[in-house]
């Protein structure tokens, strides 16, 4: 089984709201610490025990001393026995806190963000739940919405995604995303949406919704990609989203309820996939490599330049202003803006 060591977790005032730093370091650190300075007092008390436990064997084998022998044997074999399952169980936590991952985001991903004459008018989308740096898929159940803005009228296109499986190459498991087609009719910009259901995430004691966004442009006409659809929370481009260079800068704006976010914090991630055109996946030479961040102004605004052709993924960070149940408590919600954007190699 393939395991990622988690980054120390980094305190964002917008999904910890209402928590102060020291609180949010306990939460975090505490047990973690508590569990590794238990596991190796486990560890030093195993040690000690087979040293003792071959002292006897050597020791105490022969003659008079015997029976001493056998008692010191067997009870250094039941100690043993003891402080190592402790020990194991301790290791399996410490691999599981080990395992946590990085960013969530959801993806929109179509097969083109641009549609010419030439090319075949059927869109494949792809819609995830995902690290996109790191590849690891996570289990996505049905959205509970997904459509298309097209001349600034939604369409509702839930009943067209199918479920399929996938799997990161060091996952041992596969999980559950969807897939649609889309047949384009006519000029214009499609901007697609999708509203998941609720994800729980135990690792931050929250719920996770991801409002994701992509535009394609088809045949020539560009109209409508700078229009919000009127999500929960959702980046609105103020730079065009398609016929991008890798090195272009893109500037959104972050809203909640169709109001500026101001001083909004954006995670940003490359989707690392393997293609022809990235044989070889970005190995990322530090955990702050893996997700970028800005920040942006007092009216929500934000920038970044994209360094590397392929799609990117912007996913701006906000406590919800309703909680929801879990296990009969209630629980704060991540609604996380996330827009998508591909760039092209300039040749």
């Amino acid at each position: 089984m393939g395991l990622t060591s988690r980054p120390i977790p980094r305190y964002r005032k917008s999904v910890n709201a209402g928590k102060k730093p020291v609180e949010w370091f306990r939460a975090n650190f505490i047990s973690s610490s508590a569990e590794i300075i238990a596991a190796t007092k486990v560890s030093v008390r195993l040690h000690a025990d087979l040293a003792w436990f071959f002292y006897c064997r050597r020791g105490l084998g022969q003659g008079e001393h015997g029976e001493l022998h056998q008692t010191c044997v067997r009870k250094g074999k039941i100690q043993m026995k003891s402080n190592l399952k402790i020990l194991v169980f301790a290791s399996v936590v410490l691999m599981a806190l080990a395992a946590t991952a990085n960013a969530h985001f959801g993806t929109i991903v179509p097969s083109d963000d641009i549609i010419t004459q030439q090319d075949s008018k059927t869109l494949n989308i792809e819609v995830k739940f995902i690290h996109p740096m790191e590849r690891h898929y996570m289990e996505m159940a049905k959205p509970k919405q997904f459509g298309v803005l097209v001349k600034g009228q939604p369409v509702n296109l839930l009943d067209a995604l199918k479920p399929m499986k996938g799997k990161a190459p060091d996952q041992d498991k596969e999980f559950t995303f969807w897939t649609a087609q889309y047949q384009i009719k006519r000029p214009g910009d499609y901007t697609f949406f999708v509203e998941p259901v609720p994800y729980w995430e135990p690792a931050e004691d929250i719920f996770i919704v991801h409002y994701t966004k992509v535009c394609v442009n088809a045949l020539g006409l560009e109209e409508g990609w700078d229009q919000p659809v009127g999500l929960e929370t959702e980046i609105v481009p103020l730079t065009r989203p398609y016929g991008l260079w890798a090195g272009n800068i893109f500037t959104g704006q972050v809203l909640i309820k169709g109001q500026p976010v101001p001083n909004a914090e954006v995670e940003i991630e490359y989707l690392n996939e393997k293609t022809p055109k990235n044989v070889t996946p970005i190995k990322a030479p530090a955990d702050p490599f893996v997700t970028q961040v800005v920040k942006a102004d007092g009216n929500g605004v934000f920038s970044y330049a994209m360094p590397k052709a392929g799609w990117w993924g912007f996913a701006a960070l906000s406590e919800a202003d309703w909680k929801l149940d879990h296990e009969g408590a209630k629980k704060g919600v991540e609604i996380g803006a996330v827009y998508w954007v591909r760039t092209h190699e300039l040749r």
